[in-house]
């Protein structure tokens, strides 16, 4: 054999063992993966082959107390378009019409969407934005226009589906209802967040041809549990009487904002709550929760609880007599004044909450607390006046009742908090006080949400009970005076204009002087109160901010609405009286106590006969006739020391002997 051929004998030999070692490291690197790296590689390839596909839940719903459809969520679809994947030919001769129909379908013009695309065309942009927030209905309209019927992989057509919460009864009380979105879930939908998300579903998907996935399993690994139903205090009707008053008024006066809440006495169910805010265009949307967040001094609504404290540490009593001078008080060289320029005079304490004087409130107060305003501190404190509510709702302000320690505190300090100004209050902690008045002293927390439900499913998952703040704010002799006094506000004090007698209504006007950063002043008008006085149903307060024309006090700019309210819903839900005999006598009382007041209006006025009539109608009567009166007792006039028909002299001394 030639050494050419031994040697290429040899290198084949060689080749061939090179070969089987190859083919054994081979083999052994296969037995290792199998054995060792099996699972890895496994894991590895399910990884890309296979997925864990998150199922939503179906989002729980948001409903009136009636069952009307609150809050609710539905598919919304934002529309791109893939211009790579249209052949030229076809944009050519279909671009025309697509672009007309986007024009009549989105507006913009024709042309305006032709250079689009063209220009995505020649950028080759594969996701031109079209349009956004689609229902249902218009996506299937537009999915049919020229050019994207031909689908995604020839038309470009892309949709994007999306879940969105809607109000199908429009902004009705919008701000409570709340957002589930980027604006910080306010209202219902943030505090119950967690009940109405649900909670989410897994499935096993494989991935199939063309980058399309399938599951692998008929059943899901894990099922989705759709979230439960919010049932709300919210009464539909008595929302929209609220929403369409507040909205008049604030059109009416060119007012900034205002906020109208209507609370059940006796639960503290939320029946209504409306809060609107004015736009540079001069029209109003529910902007923000004034009623709840927004802490401002109360003004004269104020009153009734300085009143309160003082009656109840029995400092001073209804029939208490005050001198408002000429209207006007003057404290540390600071004045306090009286909207009646020419002063009440000397007047009861019930008088002085009547006329919303606030001289005389300030002078009792301050007569009575001056050397122990801590005590005065107290009384509003055990009412929970300085004391959140607590509400599930987040945004709650906070209230402000100053204290002798507060270096803020000086010498004028009880006097101004006295009617209202220095302290701070959310207009729902003002109406949860007139509330508990209305309750017969017992303070109720507000309620928003009466149970939660599970869906499609009657059964209940939470029910929410009335929860008592306080269980009696003051005594109930106290209550008794504090309701005959609002009453008398609308009978014969500052709210007179809202008066009638078909419907009987209590409450308390409210003007504040409030000012901004800017120093800039403006007004705060308010009424506060309840309805029926003889037994109240439902509480209501009206804040309106900033009115520009017309007026800005309470009177005249808030408890118009508040009477808008209350006359609507006593024709939508009559309420029944049921009178006992001794009403008969009281109602001849109250004939001759308007045929007396009006004899006060005369020029030559004659003493009126008050025997039989209450001591505080008597005195506030006779004060008004301008005497000075004097009186010993509680209770009904008995006797009087100027007879009936003599003609008065005014500043004359009249003694009245009560029973």
């Amino acid at each position: 054999m030639s050494i050419e051929r031994r040697n290429i004998v040899k290198n084949a030999g060689l080749i061939l063992i090179l070969l089987l070692l190859i083919m054994l490291g081979i083999a052994i690197r296969v037995i290792l993966i199998q054995v060792r790296d099996g699972a890895m590689y496994k894991d590895l390839s399910n990884q890309i082959t296979e997925k864990v596909d998150t199922i939503f839940p179906n989002k729980g719903n948001v409903y009136a107390a009636d069952g009307s459809l609150l809050a609710t969520s539905m598919f919304r679809y934002e529309i791109r378009m893939d211009v790579v994947t249209v052949d030229a030919k076809v944009l050519q001769t279909e671009l025309t019409k697509l672009s007309k129909n986007l024009s009549k379908f989105l507006g913009e013009t024709p042309s305006y969407y032709q250079k689009r695309i063209r220009k995505a065309k020649r950028t080759n942009n594969r996701y031109l934005f079209i349009a956004r927030n689609l229902s249902y209905p218009e996506y299937s309209k537009i999915r049919n226009f020229p050019i994207f019927k031909l689908g995604a992989n020839k038309g470009g057509f892309i949709a994007i589906q999306k879940t969105v919460r809607e109000h199908p009864l429009g902004k009705v009380a919008a701000r409570t209802i709340g957002y589930a979105d980027y604006r910080g879930r306010p209202g219902i939908e943030g505090a119950y967040a967690n009940e109405l998300k649900g909670t989410n579903g897994l499935r096993l998907k494989q991935k199939i041809a063309k980058g399309q996935w399938k599951p692998i399993n008929d059943d899901n690994e894990v099922e989705p549990k759709d979230g439960e139903d919010i049932i709300t205090t919210i009464d539909i009707n008595m929302q929209d009487i609220a929403h369409q008053a507040l909205l008049e008024q604030l059109e009416k006066f060119e007012a900034e904002h205002g906020s109208v809440v209507l609370m059940e006495v006796e639960t503290g169910e939320i029946k209504a709550i409306a809060n609107l805010g004015r736009t540079s265009k001069g029209t109003y949307y529910e902007d923000r929760n004034y009623a709840i967040y927004e802490s401002h001094e109360p003004g004269s609504t104020f009153k009734l609880m300085s009143m309160i404290v003082a009656l109840e540490d029995k400092v001073i009593d209804t029939t208490s007599i005050v001198d408002t001078e000429n209207g006007v008080w003057s404290l540390y060289r600071r004045k306090i004044k009286d909207s009646n320029h020419k002063g009440y005079g000397k007047i009861s304490a019930a008088r002085a909450l009547e006329v919303s004087s606030n001289v005389g409130i300030s002078k009792l107060i301050y007569e009575h607390y001056n050397d122990k305003p801590e005590k005065f501190i107290e009384g509003l404190r055990s009412m929970n006046l300085d004391q959140r509510l607590g509400l599930p709702i987040k945004g709650e302000g906070k209230p402000i009742i100053p204290h002798p320690k507060d270096k803020s505190w000086s010498g004028t300090s009880l006097a101004w908090m006295s009617y209202g100004y220095g302290v701070q209050l959310t207009p729902l902690q003002t109406l949860t006080f007139y509330n508990a008045i209305a309750n017969d002293g017992k303070m109720v927390k507000p309620r928003f949400v009466k149970e939660i439900r599970y869906q499609n499913n009657p059964k209940v998952s939470k029910i929410f009970k009335k929860e008592v703040i306080n269980k009696q704010i003051c005594s109930k002799q106290t209550v008794k005076k504090a309701k005959e006094m609002l009453r008398n506000v609308v009978k014969r004090g500052t709210a007179t204009n809202i008066y009638s007698k078909d419907y009987s209504i209590a409450g308390k006007t409210g003007t504040c002087q409030a000012q901004y950063w800017t120093d800039s002043l403006y007004y705060i008008a308010s009424f506060t109160g309840f309805f029926p006085v003889e037994k109240p149903k439902y509480s209501c307060i009206v804040v309106i901010h900033k009115p520009t024309k017309h007026g800005y006090y309470g009177s005249t700019v808030a408890a118009p609405v508040f009477k808008k309210i209350a006359q609507k819903i006593y024709a939508a839900t009559p309420v029944f009286h049921y009178v006992n005999k001794k009403a008969a006598s009281y109602s001849q009382l109250e004939n001759n106590y308007n045929n007396y007041n009006k004899q006060a209006q005369k020029s030559h006025q004659t003493m009126p006969n008050v025997k039989g009539m209450s001591g505080m109608d008597a005195i506030s009567l006779l004060e008004n006739l301008g005497l000075y009166v004097q009186f010993s007792g509680t209770g009904a006039v008995k006797s009087q020391s100027i007879n009936t028909g003599k003609r008065i002299q005014k500043g004359k001394t009249v003694f009245l002997t009560l029973t």
